[in-house]
């Protein structure tokens, strides 16, 4: 690995971590159907992070494999009106997504850099990053200037994973405080409820 190559690689995981940190007053937010909301918020942002937990019945394999399946994960992500990959190196991808908004809301798109990391236990981490200057931006849409967040899958016991999604996102445009406030706890809540209906289904 070359200089240029470490810097940036230091870079990134800078902003990884720091989206990390940035939010740590976690507040429960809603504990409905075995699925555990919690906000923070962030300094210097006026949107809140959310965090979300749920044990779905199925392994730690299982989950990953619906997650890697990019277009068909469009189907259980909160308000995903379009999914599909970029470009794939080992255990990097990079993926373009749509999001839906409630009129007269424009759309959002995104393009993110997701990074997996694998670890001893069978846990696996998926880090999330936007990167909004990868591909030109498309009429109609605002594009998703920042967001940092993880994915999160550790196993519990026979048969059962912790999934933690957690997300801090900066969504650009003017957004209604009503609907950035029902968002931060509507995706984490139907992103895990739809992953985990999908997950048991396929048991």
């Amino acid at each position: 690995m070359n200089m240029m190559q470490r810097m940036a690689l230091a870079c990134g995981m800078s902003l990884l971590l720091a989206g990390a940190v940035q939010a740590e007053d976690w507040q429960l937010a809603k504990d409905e159907q075995g699925i555990k909301v919690y906000l923070s918020s962030v300094p210097g942002s006026k949107y809140k992070a959310y965090r979300g937990v749920v044990d779905i019945k199925a392994d730690v394999q299982a989950i990953n494999a619906l997650q890697e399946d990019v277009q068909g994960s469009c189907a259980w992500i909160h308000a995903c009106a379009e999914m599909r990959l970029l470009k794939g190196n080992g255990d990097e991808a990079w993926t373009y997504s749509k999001i839906e908004m409630p009129w007269p809301v424009t759309g959002r798109d995104l393009v993110l850099h997701v990074k997996t990391d694998k670890a001893a236990d069978g846990s696996i981490v998926r880090h999330l990053q936007a990167e909004p200057k990868l591909v030109p931006e498309e009429n109609g849409q605002i594009r998703v200037p920042k967001l940092v967040g993880e994915w999160k899958m550790t196993p519990k016991g026979p048969g059962v994973t912790e999934v933690v999604y957690q997300v801090q996102t900066e969504p650009g445009g003017s957004i209604p405080s009503w609907l950035a406030n029902s968002f931060v706890v509507d995706a984490p809540f139907n992103t895990l409820h739809d992953l985990r209906e999908k997950a048991e289904k396929g048991r």
